[in-house]
């Protein structure tokens, strides 16, 4: 099931996320399906953009890992071979740097355009990904173009299906709903180009090759709670033992991302984007997890709105319950 709902998730996110858009489009007099298809290709615009920065930054990488992986086993040797020498152990270090360079070689490539050859070619073996992968696109495309145009009209057929005495209360809650998901999307925005601009600048400073991109690049993760941050600050560590070894970029490193969690974390995301949920950090993880289970890449993305929408919807059926005479009584 999870598979056939997921394009139609998709579409809806994305539709919503580009509906001020449509809407800024359409105020200027812009034909409906002109305006929607201009949104469409501004969200696919927008993929490309992050697609191409997660490539610049295998171009980074890849080719510097390669070329450090010989010291590494050095450097390895000259710590561990004394301390495993006093317990009678014997490494072959030449066969080791030999086997880890050939595996490297093969599994590895030059570079990140070689790497992504080689992935396509990987998924054009399967006859059954290529077709699932092509049709789930154009009915994600499809469903978000139509979704723009009859957004309105879509959710007025859906309040006509509510019961007559329950549809003032399903209307405030959608709108309490919306005007939280709204905050949240504004504020994530916002967000994200304040911190893309400081880690990409900080970085610059250190001196960290394809600083732009991994600062873009980490600033995207700060939607994924807590495994998004990780995510980028493991990467930078790496790229300045990779360029610098460990030293002083290092120690810039990691002050800049110390310095970013606390502006991010105590200054603009409280005040853009408002106050956390509320949700306990073990929670956040299990919606990352049962969310991404379900529905992928977008799961992941979505599980902090979501368990946004459900903490709204326990609360009101809890208020509910409590003022409840079977409760009181």
């Amino acid at each position: 099931m999870a598979e056939i709902f997921t394009p139609f998730l998709a579409a809806f996110i994305l539709a919503y996320i580009l509906r001020p858009a449509f809407l800024w489009m359409e105020g200027r007099r812009a034909p409906a399906a002109v305006a929607a298809a201009l949104s469409v290709v501004l969200g696919l615009a927008v993929v490309i953009a992050i697609v191409s920065l997660f490539i610049g930054l295998l171009k980074t990488e890849i080719p510097l890992i390669k070329a450090q992986l010989p010291d590494w086993i050095a450097n390895t040797q000259a710590w561990l071979g004394p301390k495993l020498a006093e317990f009678h152990i014997n490494v072959d270090w030449g066969t080791l740097k030999t086997a880890a360079s050939q595996k490297i070689s093969e599994h590895i490539s030059d570079n990140a355009d070689s790497l992504m050859t080689t992935t396509f070619n990987t998924v054009l073996m399967s006859g059954s990904s290529v077709i699932t992968g092509f049709v789930n696109s154009v009915l994600i495309i499809f469903v978000m173009f139509y979704l723009l145009i009859d957004w309105t009209h879509f959710f007025g057929l859906v309040k006509t299906l509510v019961p007559l005495r329950a549809q003032d209360t399903i209307t405030h809650l959608a709108m309490h709903t919306d005007g939280l998901l709204s905050q949240y999307l504004r504020g994530m925005i916002i967000v994200i180009s304040i911190m893309s601009v400081f880690y990409s600048i900080s970085l610059s400073v250190i001196g960290i090759k394809g600083a732009v991109a991994l600062g873009v690049f980490t600033a995207l993760m700060i939607v994924i709670p807590y495994i998004g941050i990780a995510l980028g600050f493991s990467l930078a560590i790496v790229s300045a033992i990779l360029q610098f070894g460990v030293g002083p970029e290092l120690v810039g490193v990691l002050i800049v991302f110390g310095i970013g969690q606390f502006l991010e974390g105590f200054f603009l995301t409280p005040r853009l984007v408002g106050e956390r949920i509320g949700l306990h950090p073990v929670a956040v993880l299990f919606a990352l997890l049962l969310f991404g289970n379900l529905f992928g890449f977008f799961g992941v993305l979505l599980a902090l709105p979501i368990s946004a929408v459900s903490l709204v919807l326990v609360q009101y059926f809890w208020s509910v319950y409590t003022q409840s005479s079977w409760y009181q009584k």
